[in-house]
């Protein structure tokens, strides 16, 4: 009959929208795990910048080195990289999930459509039907009540079938709000995730600014170092010319004094003058042999930190070469510096930055003394071994750096041989 034929094409309708309602729901499933994962890596990535972002305030605390903080920076540019794409990842994700909502959506709609045009059928036809019964025609002809009971039997099926309809209509439209309300949800989760992502790309463009300021920064203070080194190499060079010029002077004043010595005359005078010169020429043969005999043994000039550089010739980090007389140590701030064995100051000067430095004379031996801030000692005075001279310059920065050096003659020792 029509109404079973009715009930039977809704019901295979109502199969056919749970098999689509089915291949619908499955990649939300997917997507669901996906989103998950993409959730799991996102938090690991702002870990990550949080964890980068304390690294850097510490390095910018405890650290003047902007090549550490240029590191930190592009490591902390590529994790906000990844955030941004895992935020793409998710916007991907979450498009592909509302358009297939919004085509559940569209497809409930037409079902939906397609039972209200089949119950608004139905109820036509109840209506068209309501006054077809002859009472009358009852009462006198038994086939037509036989008729007109299966008539009524088949209106009363009808019935119940479109009040099954019109529930099922309900429920649908329902599901159908359920359905919206998802994707409004999916929409706004869509807008927040928008937000993010242009913060996120704010925060890189402001990251990449201040990798920029960095890296130009980084460059200037490195051409200022270079500058700098360049010319305290300068200095140094100068400073080893200078000490060369006055040991060669040293040692040309004392030939002198050994040539006056043994001129001599056959005035009472001079015989007095050339004993007294022999005398002091058999002191510094007596203190040469003595300091000689002490190589190995005597104590450094100044307690020290670090050793900056060790004798002999080197590569500076501006790229040029230079040779270090002596031996150069970092020390304490104010570090007193002593002789190392008994002698004579034979000249106090200044070097070529301003600080100052000593010669001290033991016979045919000099040890120098360079990188002072203040001298306690003159020209001519006679020292013992540890004595103080003065202390080591610290310039603006903090740093105290002490050159040391010692001569026999016009050959450079390397002080490491002779200090204990």
């Amino acid at each position: 009959m029509k109404g079973e034929r009715l009930q039977v094409k809704g019901g295979w309708r109502i199969l056919l929208y749970a098999l689509i309602l089915t291949f619908h729901l499955s990649p939300f499933t997917l997507n669901a795990q996906n989103k998950k994962q993409l959730e799991k890596d996102k938090a690991r990535v702002e870990q990550e910048i949080k964890r980068l972002n304390n690294d850097l305030a510490n390095t910018k605390k405890s650290s003047r080195s902007s090549q550490k903080q240029i590191n930190l920076l592009e490591k902390k540019i590529g994790e906000r990289t990844k955030l941004i794409n895992n935020l793409n990842g998710q916007l991907n994700l979450l498009n592909i999930r509302m358009a297939e909502t919004e085509d559940s959506i569209r497809q409930m709609r037409t079902y939906i459509d397609s039972l209200k045009r089949e119950y608004g059928r139905a109820v036509r036809v109840l209506y068209r039907q309501r006054g077809n019964i002859n009472q009358m025609s009852l009462l006198l002809d038994p086939k037509a009540y036989n008729a007109a009971y299966l008539r009524m039997k088949y209106f009363r099926d009808y019935s119940r079938y479109r009040r099954r309809q019109a529930a099922h209509i309900r429920q649908k439209e329902a599901e159908l709000n359920d359905v919206g309300l998802e994707l409004q949800r999916q929409q706004h989760e869509h807008t927040s995730l928008m937000v993010q992502q242009q913060q996120q790309r704010a925060e890189l463009s402001r990251e990449q600014q201040q990798h920029q300021k960095h890296l130009k920064d980084s460059k200037q203070q490195e051409k200022k170092l270079q500058q700098q080194i360049a010319q305290k190499e300068k200095q140094k060079r100068q400073l080893q010319q200078q000490i060369q010029r006055i040991i060669d002077e040293e040692i040309e004043k004392a030939r002198k004094q050994k040539a006056a010595a043994n001129k001599g005359t056959g005035n009472s005078n001079n015989n007095a003058t050339t004993r007294s010169n022999n005398s002091t020429s058999d002191a510094d043969i007596v203190l040469s042999n003595d300091f000689a005999s002490n190589k190995g043994k005597l104590p450094w000039p100044v307690s020290y930190t670090k050793v900056e550089r060790e004798f002999g010739r080197y590569t500076h980090s501006s790229g040029g070469q230079n040779m270090n007389n002596g031996i150069d140590l970092i020390c304490q701030s104010g570090a007193a510096v002593k002789s190392v064995f008994n002698g004579v100051v034979s000249r106090v000067f200044t070097c070529p930055d301003g600080t100052k430095g000593i010669i001290v004379r033991h016979g045919s031996y000099m040890t120098v003394y360079a990188h002072l801030g203040t001298v306690t000692v003159s020209e001519g005075t006679k020292v013992k071994t540890g004595q103080n001279l003065g202390t080591v310059y610290t310039n603006g920065s903090g740093n105290t750096e002490f050159s040391f050096q010692l001569w026999n003659g016009k050959t450079v020792q390397n002080p490491r041989s002779w200090l204990r």
